[in-house]
Protein backbone atom coordinates (compact mmCIF):
# COMPACT_ATOMS: atom_id res chain seq x y z
CA UNK A 1 0.00 0.00 0.00
CA UNK A 2 2.69 2.50 0.78
CA UNK A 3 4.14 1.77 -2.64
CA UNK A 4 0.75 2.68 -4.04
CA UNK A 5 0.83 6.03 -2.45
CA UNK A 6 4.18 6.90 -3.14
CA UNK A 7 3.48 6.50 -6.64
CA UNK A 8 0.75 8.75 -6.67
CA UNK A 9 2.78 11.28 -4.88
CA UNK A 10 5.73 10.80 -7.28
CA UNK A 11 3.03 11.56 -10.02
CA UNK A 12 2.56 14.58 -8.50
CA UNK A 13 6.15 15.99 -8.39
CA UNK A 14 6.52 15.42 -11.66
CA UNK A 15 3.44 17.22 -12.85
CA UNK A 16 2.50 19.31 -10.38
CA UNK A 17 -1.03 19.70 -8.84
CA UNK A 18 -3.55 22.50 -9.42
CA UNK A 19 -5.80 24.83 -11.33
CA UNK A 20 -3.65 27.66 -11.97
CA UNK A 21 -0.23 28.77 -10.45
CA UNK A 22 -1.96 30.62 -7.72
CA UNK A 23 0.16 31.80 -4.54
CA UNK A 24 -0.30 29.32 -1.50
CA UNK A 25 -1.83 32.20 0.30
CA UNK A 26 -4.29 32.58 -1.70
CA UNK A 27 -6.07 29.07 -1.52
CA UNK A 28 -8.70 28.84 0.74
CA UNK A 29 -8.40 27.27 3.97
CA UNK A 30 -10.42 23.92 4.47
CA UNK A 31 -9.82 22.20 7.66
CA UNK A 32 -12.78 19.92 8.33
CA UNK A 33 -13.35 16.26 9.34
CA UNK A 34 -17.03 16.00 9.67
CA UNK A 35 -16.93 13.45 6.65
CA UNK A 36 -15.31 11.52 4.44
CA UNK A 37 -15.11 13.83 1.44
CA UNK A 38 -14.67 16.63 3.28
CA UNK A 39 -11.03 15.15 4.78
CA UNK A 40 -10.05 14.60 1.15
CA UNK A 41 -11.26 18.03 0.18
CA UNK A 42 -8.94 19.39 3.27
CA UNK A 43 -6.09 17.29 2.38
CA UNK A 44 -6.00 19.10 -0.89
CA UNK A 45 -6.19 22.35 0.73
CA UNK A 46 -3.75 21.53 3.43
CA UNK A 47 -0.99 20.76 -0.48
CA UNK A 48 -2.85 23.91 -1.59
CA UNK A 49 -1.27 26.04 0.82
CA UNK A 50 1.66 24.11 1.30
CA UNK A 51 0.75 23.50 5.12
CA UNK A 52 2.56 19.84 4.80
CA UNK A 53 1.97 19.02 8.19
CA UNK A 54 -1.48 19.36 7.93
CA UNK A 55 -1.59 17.14 4.95
CA UNK A 56 0.46 14.85 6.43
CA UNK A 57 -2.08 14.37 9.26
CA UNK A 58 -4.70 13.62 7.77
CA UNK A 59 -3.17 10.51 7.40
CA UNK A 60 -4.20 7.58 9.89
CA UNK A 61 -1.47 4.55 10.96
CA UNK A 62 -0.71 3.97 6.73
CA UNK A 63 1.02 7.18 5.72
CA UNK A 64 1.53 7.94 2.02
CA UNK A 65 5.38 8.37 2.57
CA UNK A 66 8.48 6.44 4.82
CA UNK A 67 8.58 9.69 6.44
CA UNK A 68 7.77 13.32 6.96
CA UNK A 69 10.94 14.52 4.99
CA UNK A 70 10.00 12.25 1.98
CA UNK A 71 6.21 13.33 2.09
CA UNK A 72 7.15 17.12 1.82
CA UNK A 73 10.21 16.32 -1.04
CA UNK A 74 7.86 14.73 -2.59
CA UNK A 75 5.59 17.72 -3.63
CA UNK A 76 8.60 19.83 -4.88
CA UNK A 77 7.21 20.62 -8.00
CA UNK A 78 3.66 21.04 -6.89
CA UNK A 79 1.95 24.28 -6.77
CA UNK A 80 -2.28 23.85 -6.34
CA UNK A 81 -4.82 21.85 -6.56
CA UNK A 82 -8.25 21.47 -8.20
CA UNK A 83 -10.41 18.34 -6.51
CA UNK A 84 -13.37 16.57 -7.23
CA UNK A 85 -15.32 14.12 -4.93
CA UNK A 86 -17.98 11.98 -5.91
CA UNK A 87 -20.79 9.78 -4.44
CA UNK A 88 -19.20 8.02 -1.46
CA UNK A 89 -19.93 4.26 0.03
CA UNK A 90 -19.19 2.90 3.53
CA UNK A 91 -18.80 -0.44 5.23
CA UNK A 92 -18.64 -1.15 8.80
CA UNK A 93 -16.29 -3.56 9.73
CA UNK A 94 -15.06 -4.13 14.04
CA UNK A 95 -15.91 -0.96 15.21
CA UNK A 96 -15.11 1.38 12.05
CA UNK A 97 -16.56 2.40 9.17
CA UNK A 98 -14.59 2.45 5.63
CA UNK A 99 -15.39 5.29 3.60
CA UNK A 100 -14.81 5.17 -0.05
CA UNK A 101 -14.29 8.37 -1.90
CA UNK A 102 -14.23 8.60 -5.81
CA UNK A 103 -11.91 11.77 -6.65
CA UNK A 104 -11.02 13.20 -9.72
CA UNK A 105 -8.24 15.64 -9.66
CA UNK A 106 -6.74 18.61 -12.55
CA UNK A 107 -2.89 19.07 -11.77
CA UNK A 108 -0.88 21.43 -13.19
CA UNK A 109 3.04 22.22 -12.84
CA UNK A 110 4.93 25.28 -11.97
CA UNK A 111 5.10 25.46 -16.19
CA UNK A 112 1.52 25.51 -16.78
CA UNK A 113 1.05 21.84 -18.17
CA UNK A 114 -2.44 20.50 -16.63
CA UNK A 115 -3.00 16.82 -16.53
CA UNK A 116 -5.63 14.50 -15.11
CA UNK A 117 -5.58 11.64 -12.47
CA UNK A 118 -8.57 9.84 -11.35
CA UNK A 119 -8.84 7.32 -8.55
CA UNK A 120 -10.18 5.97 -4.79
CA UNK A 121 -9.16 7.29 -1.12
CA UNK A 122 -10.13 4.94 1.81
CA UNK A 123 -11.37 7.22 4.62
CA UNK A 124 -11.56 5.64 8.04
CA UNK A 125 -13.56 6.17 11.30
CA UNK A 126 -13.47 4.61 14.49
CA UNK A 127 -16.49 4.53 16.69
CA UNK A 128 -15.69 7.11 19.12
CA UNK A 129 -17.99 5.48 21.41
CA UNK A 130 -15.55 2.46 22.08
CA UNK A 131 -12.11 5.18 21.63
CA UNK A 132 -9.58 6.02 24.85
CA UNK A 133 -7.31 8.89 24.70
CA UNK A 134 -5.22 10.14 22.80
CA UNK A 135 -8.84 10.23 20.12
CA UNK A 136 -9.03 9.25 16.44
CA UNK A 137 -10.19 11.67 14.43
CA UNK A 138 -11.67 10.28 11.47
CA UNK A 139 -8.67 9.90 8.84
CA UNK A 140 -7.57 9.10 5.40
CA UNK A 141 -6.84 4.91 5.71
CA UNK A 142 -5.21 4.44 1.75
CA UNK A 143 -5.37 6.05 -1.57
CA UNK A 144 -4.23 6.12 -5.18
CA UNK A 145 -4.78 8.22 -8.21
CA UNK A 146 -3.97 7.18 -11.68
CA UNK A 147 -3.57 9.53 -15.21
CA UNK A 148 -6.70 9.62 -16.87
CA UNK A 149 -7.36 10.78 -20.45
CA UNK A 150 -10.66 12.01 -19.90
CA UNK A 151 -11.21 15.98 -19.32
CA UNK A 152 -11.50 17.17 -15.76
CA UNK A 153 -15.08 16.95 -15.45
CA UNK A 154 -15.70 13.58 -16.78
CA UNK A 155 -12.65 11.68 -15.17
CA UNK A 156 -14.87 10.65 -11.59
CA UNK A 157 -14.70 7.28 -11.53
CA UNK A 158 -18.03 5.88 -11.06
CA UNK A 159 -17.99 4.57 -7.73
CA UNK A 160 -15.12 3.14 -5.54
CA UNK A 161 -16.24 -0.99 -5.52
CA UNK A 162 -19.47 -1.52 -5.11
CA UNK A 163 -20.41 2.27 -4.01
CA UNK A 164 -23.41 3.94 -5.49
CA UNK A 165 -23.28 5.78 -8.90
CA UNK A 166 -22.76 9.09 -8.69
CA UNK A 167 -26.07 11.53 -9.41
CA UNK A 168 -26.89 12.20 -12.86
CA UNK A 169 -25.14 15.39 -14.21
CA UNK A 170 -26.58 18.57 -14.16
CA UNK A 171 -26.16 19.82 -18.03
CA UNK A 172 -27.78 23.13 -17.90
CA UNK A 173 -25.86 23.88 -15.10
CA UNK A 174 -22.19 22.41 -16.67
CA UNK A 175 -22.81 24.42 -19.94
CA UNK A 176 -23.28 27.23 -18.03
CA UNK A 177 -19.75 27.05 -15.85
CA UNK A 178 -18.13 26.21 -18.96
CA UNK A 179 -19.39 29.40 -20.94
CA UNK A 180 -19.06 31.35 -17.94
CA UNK A 181 -15.13 29.96 -17.24
CA UNK A 182 -14.36 30.07 -20.79
CA UNK A 183 -15.17 33.54 -21.45
CA UNK A 184 -14.50 35.28 -17.80
CA UNK A 185 -12.36 32.98 -16.37
CA UNK A 186 -9.16 35.17 -16.44
CA UNK A 187 -11.15 38.25 -15.55
CA UNK A 188 -12.62 37.41 -12.13
CA UNK A 189 -11.29 36.78 -8.99
CA UNK A 190 -10.63 32.63 -8.06
CA UNK A 191 -13.25 32.83 -5.17
CA UNK A 192 -15.93 34.27 -3.98
CA UNK A 193 -16.66 36.56 -0.04
CA UNK A 194 -17.60 33.24 1.15
CA UNK A 195 -14.31 31.23 -0.08
CA UNK A 196 -16.18 29.26 -2.67
CA UNK A 197 -14.06 28.95 -6.14
CA UNK A 198 -15.42 31.05 -9.10
CA UNK A 199 -17.96 28.71 -11.44
CA UNK A 200 -20.02 27.74 -8.56
CA UNK A 201 -23.23 29.97 -9.05
CA UNK A 202 -26.37 30.19 -7.08
CA UNK A 203 -28.99 28.56 -8.99
CA UNK A 204 -32.69 29.21 -9.67
CA UNK A 205 -35.81 27.00 -11.00
CA UNK A 206 -38.30 29.62 -12.76
CA UNK A 207 -41.51 27.93 -13.85
CA UNK A 208 -43.91 29.62 -16.32
CA UNK A 209 -46.83 29.38 -18.94
CA UNK A 210 -45.58 31.20 -22.44
CA UNK A 211 -48.15 33.86 -22.97
CA UNK A 212 -50.24 32.25 -25.73
CA UNK A 213 -49.88 29.35 -24.07
CA UNK A 214 -53.35 27.02 -24.04
CA UNK A 215 -54.72 25.94 -20.36
CA UNK A 216 -53.86 22.22 -20.60
CA UNK A 217 -50.26 23.12 -22.38
CA UNK A 218 -47.62 22.01 -19.70
CA UNK A 219 -45.61 24.29 -17.87
CA UNK A 220 -42.20 25.10 -19.44
CA UNK A 221 -39.03 25.77 -17.31
CA UNK A 222 -36.04 28.56 -17.13
CA UNK A 223 -32.89 27.57 -15.24
CA UNK A 224 -30.92 30.91 -13.67
CA UNK A 225 -27.45 30.96 -12.85
CA UNK A 226 -25.74 33.62 -10.78
CA UNK A 227 -21.87 33.47 -10.92
CA UNK A 228 -19.38 35.75 -8.87
CA UNK A 229 -17.03 37.53 -10.63
CA UNK A 230 -15.36 40.44 -8.38
CA UNK A 231 -15.45 42.58 -5.24
CA UNK A 232 -14.20 46.25 -5.38
CA UNK A 233 -14.18 49.07 -2.55
CA UNK A 234 -18.29 48.90 -2.79
CA UNK A 235 -19.48 46.77 -5.26
CA UNK A 236 -19.64 43.39 -6.46
CA UNK A 237 -20.11 42.62 -9.88
CA UNK A 238 -21.87 39.14 -11.34
CA UNK A 239 -22.37 37.26 -14.54
CA UNK A 240 -25.79 35.58 -15.07
CA UNK A 241 -26.49 32.80 -17.57
CA UNK A 242 -29.96 31.56 -18.38
CA UNK A 243 -30.94 28.18 -20.05
CA UNK A 244 -34.37 26.47 -21.56
CA UNK A 245 -34.87 23.57 -23.72
CA UNK A 246 -35.54 25.79 -27.10
CA UNK A 247 -32.26 28.07 -26.70
CA UNK A 248 -29.80 26.25 -24.74
CA UNK A 249 -27.40 28.25 -22.53
CA UNK A 250 -27.07 32.03 -22.91
CA UNK A 251 -25.80 35.04 -21.07
CA UNK A 252 -28.35 37.40 -19.51
CA UNK A 253 -27.64 40.63 -20.93
CA UNK A 254 -29.24 43.84 -18.92
CA UNK A 255 -30.68 46.90 -20.72
CA UNK A 256 -29.53 50.28 -19.50
CA UNK A 257 -30.16 53.97 -19.71
CA UNK A 258 -27.60 56.35 -21.72
CA UNK A 259 -28.35 59.29 -19.80
CA UNK A 260 -27.49 63.43 -19.89
CA UNK A 261 -27.05 64.88 -16.17
CA UNK A 262 -26.87 68.23 -16.13
CA UNK A 263 -25.60 69.89 -13.15
CA UNK A 264 -25.96 73.59 -12.11
CA UNK A 265 -22.58 75.01 -13.41
CA UNK A 266 -21.65 72.19 -14.98
CA UNK A 267 -20.17 70.62 -11.14
CA UNK A 268 -21.34 67.64 -10.21
CA UNK A 269 -21.36 68.25 -6.77
CA UNK A 270 -24.20 70.96 -7.75
CA UNK A 271 -27.73 70.77 -7.98
CA UNK A 272 -29.26 68.53 -10.32
CA UNK A 273 -31.13 70.89 -13.45
CA UNK A 274 -31.76 67.54 -15.36
CA UNK A 275 -31.52 64.05 -16.58
CA UNK A 276 -32.44 62.84 -20.09
CA UNK A 277 -32.35 59.54 -21.80
CA UNK A 278 -30.48 59.52 -25.15
CA UNK A 279 -30.25 55.86 -25.84
CA UNK A 280 -30.25 52.84 -24.79
CA UNK A 281 -27.75 49.88 -24.34
CA UNK A 282 -26.44 46.61 -23.02
CA UNK A 283 -24.36 45.25 -20.61
CA UNK A 284 -22.94 41.29 -19.53
CA UNK A 285 -22.42 42.71 -15.58
CA UNK A 286 -24.68 43.03 -12.95
CA UNK A 287 -23.93 45.06 -10.06
CA UNK A 288 -24.36 44.02 -6.32
CA UNK A 289 -27.34 42.35 -7.99
CA UNK A 290 -29.87 39.75 -6.50
CA UNK A 291 -32.68 37.54 -7.58
CA UNK A 292 -36.07 37.60 -5.97
CA UNK A 293 -37.50 34.06 -6.32
CA UNK A 294 -41.07 35.71 -5.08
CA UNK A 295 -41.04 38.23 -7.36
CA UNK A 296 -39.08 36.49 -10.52
CA UNK A 297 -37.25 39.91 -10.59
CA UNK A 298 -33.33 40.47 -10.85
CA UNK A 299 -32.27 43.73 -8.74
CA UNK A 300 -29.30 45.69 -9.89
CA UNK A 301 -27.64 48.82 -7.38
CA UNK A 302 -24.63 50.53 -9.06
CA UNK A 303 -22.78 53.28 -6.07
CA UNK A 304 -21.08 55.83 -7.83
CA UNK A 305 -19.16 56.38 -4.44
CA UNK A 306 -18.87 54.99 -0.91
CA UNK A 307 -21.33 56.25 0.77
CA UNK A 308 -23.78 55.47 -2.20
CA UNK A 309 -25.38 58.87 -2.38
CA UNK A 310 -25.72 58.71 -6.15
CA UNK A 311 -26.08 55.75 -7.67
CA UNK A 312 -28.32 53.97 -10.31
CA UNK A 313 -30.13 51.21 -10.08
CA UNK A 314 -32.93 48.45 -12.30
CA UNK A 315 -35.18 46.32 -11.79
CA UNK A 316 -35.56 43.04 -14.08
CA UNK A 317 -38.43 40.91 -14.51
CA UNK A 318 -38.90 37.58 -15.50
CA UNK A 319 -41.73 37.00 -18.36
CA UNK A 320 -42.26 35.27 -21.45
CA UNK A 321 -39.13 33.17 -21.18
CA UNK A 322 -36.82 36.51 -20.48
CA UNK A 323 -35.92 39.06 -18.19
CA UNK A 324 -36.41 42.58 -19.20
CA UNK A 325 -36.15 46.32 -18.08
CA UNK A 326 -38.85 47.48 -15.89
CA UNK A 327 -37.90 50.43 -13.39
CA UNK A 328 -34.75 52.67 -13.66
CA UNK A 329 -33.86 54.78 -10.95
CA UNK A 330 -31.23 57.45 -10.64
CA UNK A 331 -29.43 59.58 -8.03
CA UNK A 332 -27.52 61.41 -8.87
CA UNK A 333 -27.09 64.45 -6.34
CA UNK A 334 -23.61 63.88 -4.69
CA UNK A 335 -25.36 65.26 -1.38
CA UNK A 336 -25.07 63.04 1.33
CA UNK A 337 -28.53 61.57 1.15
CA UNK A 338 -30.08 58.89 -0.71
CA UNK A 339 -32.94 60.32 -3.12
CA UNK A 340 -33.75 58.75 -6.18
CA UNK A 341 -36.12 59.33 -9.08
CA UNK A 342 -37.34 57.09 -11.39
CA UNK A 343 -36.48 57.45 -14.79
CA UNK A 344 -37.92 54.43 -16.54
CA UNK A 345 -41.08 52.76 -15.06
CA UNK A 346 -42.39 49.79 -17.33
CA UNK A 347 -44.15 48.27 -14.38
CA UNK A 348 -47.59 48.29 -15.79
CA UNK A 349 -46.60 46.86 -19.53
CA UNK A 350 -48.12 43.25 -20.19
Amino acid sequence: MRRVLLAAAALFSLTGIGQSARAADDAPYIDDRSSADAVVHSLYSAINRHEFARAWGYFGDTKPAKDFSAFVKGYDGTDSVEVKTGAVSDEGAAGSIYYSVPVAIQATDKKGEAKVFAGCYTVRQVNAQIQEPPFQPISIDKGALKPSTEDFDSAMPASCGDGPPPPKKDEPLEQARKAFLATYGDQCGKQDPDGKPIGEPAAHSIHYKDKDAQPNDPERETRLFRFFCSMAAYNETAVYYIYNDVDGVRQLQFTEPELDIRYENNNSEGKVEGIHIIGFRTSGWATNSDYDEKTQTISTFNKWRGVADASSSGTYLFRNGDFSLVQYDIDASYDGEQNPQTVIDYNTAP
